[in-house]
């Protein structure tokens, strides 16, 4: 695949990608800003890629997969855990549009500074990038419609439930499975798993 509509195209025709306004955002967010080496024919394969210090942008099938499971909204607020080079930043602030905000987080300097230049790369004005806390995992005392995480935790953080508002959905990798975990109006949670995945380990402490 040498361009972004092929990559398009490949997500679609595999059925991990079928949502109008994620398939928009996949347009509107190319890759190529988002990987920073030099552009090549890897830049829209279909595996990770390096963004530098042990990090990797992640597979196109896995980013879809995941923000399929997400379901993000028009108008949502939404908390971006490991947003490495910016991607899924960038896609979900697509998706919420003008009414809505993403907030990346992401715990390796260069690639905040990083992440922040890619957002600006592709006109995205809805989102920001900012270094973690080291101390807390997430964003506590705040709620959020959505909560993406793009590293993989030894178990459940249950801080990050604490942190989604009722009818709120958080999509995370847990060892080699993508987990979706949704939290009822009621405050009954739901979890549904999907195994065979592979993810850059969740810092979770200092």
């Amino acid at each position: 695949m040498n361009t972004n509509q092929e990559l398009i195209h490949h997500l679609i025709s595999a059925g991990v990608l079928h949502s109008p306004v994620l398939i928009k955002a996949f347009r509107e967010c190319d890759r190529i800003f988002f990987v920073p080496e030099e552009p090549s024919s890897e830049i829209y394969s279909d595996y990770p890629l390096s963004i530098g210090m042990g990090q990797t942008i992640s597979q196109p099938t896995t980013v879809a997969i995941m923000l399929e499971l997400l379901q993000p909204k028009p108008g949502e607020n939404i908390l971006d855990i490991g947003s490495g080079s910016g991607w899924t930043t960038a896609l979900l602030a697509s998706v919420v549009g003008k009414n809505g905000f993403i907030e990346g987080i992401e715990r390796i300097p260069y690639l905040v500074e990083y992440g922040q230049k890619s957002l600006k790369k592709v006109h995205i004005d809805n989102a920001s990038i900012e270094l973690a806390n080291p101390s807390a995992l997430g964003k506590p005392d705040h709620l959020y419609d959505r909560i993406l995480v793009s590293a993989s935790a030894f178990d459940m953080p249950m801080e990050l439930l604490d942190q989604l508002k009722p009818d709120g959905i958080l999509v995370i990798p847990i060892l080699e499975s993508v987990w979706r975990i949704t939290k009822e109006i009621n405050g009954e949670i739901n979890a549904y798993e999907l195994p065979g995945f592979r993810f850059v380990p969740l810092i979770t402490s200092a």
